[in-house]
């Protein structure tokens, strides 16, 4: 069976939406996944308890924790379309290294649109620099995404906000140098929409504690850990954005951000499952041709074929428009939704068509298997993303964030061809 996924050029469906930037960005990421990650994926599948950090500094020195951060905060200023190109090219090879790779984009997107300058000044360019990686701490035990359940309490005592309270599965929480910690500050009774505040709490802070790792069932080197804060002091400067604004923080990160970073590894899982499975079939001797030349089994290459082009196109064009200031909350969210559906599905039958041969412990589709069932409850279930698809079809959804926060890519990246890992200006 095929364990190796080989770099591949782009599908022309996306010329126009990848600019010279982003071919050399694909190109550079395959190029990476094959030399850097895939020599260690059998290290990560074999040690679950362990957090990868060895691939994590290779990214970190090519500033790609920075991609979307503007040059003037030492990032590449590259925007949403290079950070999917770059989360799929990678989870092709190692969705655990994507992982990794986009849990820190999440609350860099927020500070990039609730931030200060001054603290941008101050959080940004260590994350460019790979020295200073970010969480973004929302889910609790108890309440796990129903922000209007959150417990975290913060309470201003003189210079300081005092927070209390316990937040669980958060991204790089083995990695990260500092947290985004959502927490309510007003009492019973407010609306949660006024309730929340945002806080960035260093991880070296009296009273935190990060929990040791515990491997989920995919993902094997990424860590989703739990936070614990006891009577942990914040100073003012760190509040992100306005006290009461926290819910919109978290909810504009997890659209904007999170529900495009999980598509873009569902859709390197499920690229995968189709080249490995098309190698297979191809390769099998079957009568007069290959097992890839029986009309059933034809067929269903034939769906998964459907299911990888619709997702792959609705993930492209959801950041493409992202990148240009055009409202697309809906097909940020329906890009997530169905992102995972399609790849669970290709993948279940990419372990069907190879029969037995599928079942090897230690192969590329059982790791498959289990890592697509972890894009499934990140930023909302599916049920809450077919509860947001249905609020637009119904009338009744906000304004849209993408309209609100707009994070289009700066113009002379997208212009320009120049090598991804030189010095900003």
């Amino acid at each position: 069976m095929t364990t190796t996924v080989e770099p591949t050029a782009p599908p022309p469906a996306l010329s126009t939406i990848l600019n010279p930037g982003h071919l050399r960005l694909w190109s550079e990421a395959d190029a990476f996944a094959a030399e850097e990650v895939a020599p260690h994926v059998a290290r990560m599948e074999a040690a679950p308890g362990q957090v990868e950090r060895e691939i994590t500094d290779l990214m970190a020195r090519r500033r790609w924790f920075a991609l979307t951060v503007p040059r003037q905060y030492g990032g590449l200023g590259a925007g949403n379309v290079a950070k999917t190109v770059l989360i799929h090219r990678l989870a092709r090879v190692s969705a655990a290294s994507a992982a990794i790779l986009q849990a820190t984009h999440i609350p860099v997107g927020a500070l990039l649109g609730y931030a200060t300058h001054e603290q941008k000044m101050r959080w940004l360019p260590p994350v460019a620099e790979g020295s200073g990686l970010l969480t973004i701490a929302v889910t609790e035990p108890e309440a796990g995404g129903h922000i209007g359940g959150m417990e975290t309490m913060a309470v201003h005592d003189g210079a300081d906000w005092v927070l209390n309270g316990s937040k669980i599965h958060i991204g790089n929480s083995h990695l990260a140098t500092a947290h985004l910690v959502i927490a309510r500050t007003a009492p019973d009774g407010v609306r949660t929409s006024q309730a929340l505040t945002a806080f960035l709490v260093e991880a070296d802070s009296e009273g935190l504690t990060v929990q040791p790792h515990r491997p989920a069932i995919g993902l094997r080197g990424f860590s989703a850990g739990r936070l614990e804060l006891a009577d942990v002091r914040v100073p003012e400067d760190n509040v992100v954005g306005k006290v009461g604004q926290g819910m919109d923080i978290a909810q504009s990160s997890s659209i904007l951000y999170g529900r495009p970073n999980l598509a873009a590894i569902s859709l390197g899982v499920h690229d995968a499952a189709m080249e490995s499975t098309v190698s297979f079939l191809q390769a099998r001797h079957r009568y007069d041709g290959s097992l890839a030349d029986i009309p059933a089994v034809h067929q269903r290459i034939g769906a998964m074929a459907s299911r990888l082009g619709a997702a792959r196109t609705l993930a492209y064009l959801a950041v493409h428009l992202l990148d240009q200031g055009i409202a697309c909350d809906t097909e940020l969210i329906n890009a997530k939704y169905l992102g995972h559906r399609y790849a669970a599905r290709s993948v279940q039958d990419a372990m069907e068509l190879h029969a037995a041969q599928g079942l090897d412990g230690t192969g590329l589709l059982q790791r498959l298997l289990r890592d697509i069932q972890c894009t499934y409850a990140p930023a909302g279930t599916g049920m809450i993303q077919l509860l947001r698809l249905a609020d637009d079809a119904l009338g009744i959804s906000p304004a849209p964030w993408s309209e609100r926060l707009t994070t289009a890519a700066e113009a002379t990246w997208a212009r320009s061809d120049s090598d991804l890992n030189a010095t900003p200006a």
